[in-house]
């Protein structure tokens, strides 16, 4: 497991150099630059500020630059918040995004998985039919279309909720439904097929035909072997929602990371871009290896060494 491991984390720093290198040169392909304004700056002053945050070097010598101070845990400046690194930037922003990804992450494991379940074990009953369409109505319903509908009902017409901001449980509730509703619908339809296949198998029968309660044929039998298929999308599925997400942070106004990489790409902030896309792919890649550990425990077949 050891060397597994390892060759993981060398094969991840080799996939951060790939994606910061795509970042930097997509963004200075893209029009513009970071001091575009409605009011045009004198050319001067932009002179200057290209020598100020060495914009005015060659890309090669600017990349080899960002890559030397990224591994020495130095993520650039970013400039629009120019008193403030952009390292300091993300961890500012990173426990607002990681406790609404683990609220939302939670709600969808929890009533994914027990929609799953349910629907499995009472094949084409009532239940099942409700996990069915809950599962394709909420996977086809974007995320920001249901947090403007939670906004407008919950907020708007009962006055339940505020319309946005962080501070208090109530500000967490609609933005975590929001995120949540895809991912639990999506676990749902995984666990459940997933479920349905296990218990078909050969093993569970010779199970029941052991004697064991249908309790321990569930939870012994088939919930362990079943979980590996929801462990697959559980992982990039917290990934996504810890790491922030865009469009439900800058609609509810959540000073998270999400909302604060949308901000750096109206404003060209290359280092705010450069570091939250650096980070979003560090914590796929970590949780990615996570998951594969996580294989082996649950299924004792599945040997890395």
């Amino acid at each position: 497991m050891g060397k597994y491991i390892l060759r993981r984390l060398l094969w991840m720093m080799l996939t951060l150099f790939v994606v910061a290198f795509i970042t930097f040169v997509l963004m200075h392909l893209v029009p513009g630059g970071p001091w575009d304004r409605e009011k045009e700056l004198p050319a001067q002053v932009i002179e200057n500020l290209n020598q100020k945050y060495g914009l005015d070097k060659p890309l090669f010598v600017q990349f080899g630059s960002y890559i030397w101070n990224a591994l020495n845990g130095d993520l650039g400046i970013s400039y629009i918040y120019q008193d403030r690194g952009v390292t300091e930037i993300i961890l500012g922003g990173l426990p607002v995004t990681a406790t609404l990804g683990l609220v939302a992450f939670a709600l969808a494991i929890v009533l994914g998985v027990s929609l799953g379940v349910a629907a499995a074990l009472k094949q084409n009953s009532v239940i099942d039919y409700f996990s069915v369409a809950y599962a394709t109505v909420f996977a086809s319903v974007p995320a920001f279309v249901l947090g403007i509908f939670l906004m407008y009902t919950l907020a708007v017409q009962f006055h339940w909720f505020p319309t946005g901001g962080w501070g208090t449980l109530q500000h967490i509730v609609m933005p975590a439904i929001a995120l949540a509703a895809l991912p639990a619908a999506y676990t749902a339809r995984i666990t459940r097929a997933s479920m349905l296949e296990v218990i078909r198998q050969d093993y569970v029968r010779t199970a029941r035909a052991k004697g064991l309660s249908e309790r321990v044929v569930l939870w012994r039998h088939i919930s362990r072997n079943a979980l590996i298929p929801v462990v697959t999308v559980a992982g990039p599925e917290l990934a996504a929602l810890v790491s922030g997400s865009f469009i439900i942070e800058t609609l509810f106004s959540v000073p998270g990371i999400g909302r604060l990489f949308v901000q750096g790409v109206f404003q060209r902030d290359y280092g705010l871009i450069m570091g939250a896309i650096l980070f979003y792919a560090f914590i796929i890649a970590i949780v990615n290896l996570v998951v594969d550990i996580v294989y082996a425990m649950i299924d004792p077949r599945i040997r890395y060494d």
